[in-house]
């Protein structure tokens, strides 16, 4: 499976050094600005940890010092940068906007904010408390994404638009999930138990809110503007505020 991986990672990199090279021929100077973001770079981790500090830092020190430690982080958990890979290819597979990698690399924000939030995850397991907050609260300030460094989220995640998006702390998010604005996803204040915990496949439409002590099945849909505080089972329909269930499938969706 790691070989596998390890594989897809390279050819995802290989086409965005392929389509960096075309569009630099096509435009020289737009050419210019491809060097210093991406063919200037080794891989798709130093590609990625420059985005970093490029759209998180507000002055050239504070860019210098956000990149380093998102470099730092990759050398040291080289899954991130793979986990990396899996998000690009997420979003071209799930935008019909995105037909090519260079694009959401260069310029979906919601992007950048899911690989700034792996990065902080990264520092809170390993008790960086103060390092992870700080790159939560520039996430927030510069992206308007705010992910908790201690929520849980998997891989081929697509945040569309990426506007109000919040994700509390110890939430749980699984893979192949698209969020769209202003979602906010986190405990309730009457219920100050275990957040909740999104499952594969989910769609989280714009303005929806999930939040306490819920689960969200596999391939559920939460539609724009729903209020989620109980269960929604594996491919139903949420709407409304309190949300209701609709076209609940017939027979259980195989996990």
């Amino acid at each position: 499976m790691a070989h596998l991986l390890d594989a897809a990672h390279r050819t995802v990199w290989q086409s965005i050094r392929h389509e960096a090279h075309a569009a630099s021929v096509n435009d020289p100077v737009f050419g210019e600005a491809l060097s210093a973001a991406i063919l200037d770079h080794r891989d798709l981790g130093s590609v990625v940890a420059h985005q970093i500090g490029a759209r998180l830092g507000r002055s050239t020190a504070e860019r210098a010092q956000f990149a380093a430690v998102a470099r730092e982080v990759y050398l040291a958990d080289p899954g991130l940068v793979a986990a990396a890979s899996c998000d690009l290819h997420g979003i071209a597979t799930h935008d019909p906007a995105a037909t090519t990698l260079l694009p959401p690399l260069l310029n979906y924000k919601g992007y950048i904010a899911l690989q700034a939030y792996r990065v902080s995850h990264r520092l809170w397991t390993n008790q960086r408390f103060d390092l992870a907050l700080l790159l939560q609260a520039e996430s927030s300030a510069s992206l308007q994404v705010s992910i908790h460094p201690s929520a849980l989220i998997g891989t081929s995640v697509f945040l569309d638009h990426a506007t109000g998006i919040v994700i509390g702390a110890h939430s749980s998010i699984g893979h192949d999930v698209t969020i769209l604005q202003n979602v906010t996803i986190g405990r309730h204040d009457a219920l100050p138990g275990r957040a909740p915990r999104i499952g594969r496949g989910v769609l989280l439409s714009s303005g929806a809110t999930v939040l306490g002590d819920v689960a969200v099945g596999d391939f559920a849909k939460i539609g724009a503007g729903a209020v989620v505080t109980t269960d929604v089972p594996a491919g139903c329909t949420a709407v409304g505020t309190p949300a209701r269930l609709t076209n609940c499938p017939e027979q259980p969706i195989p996990t």
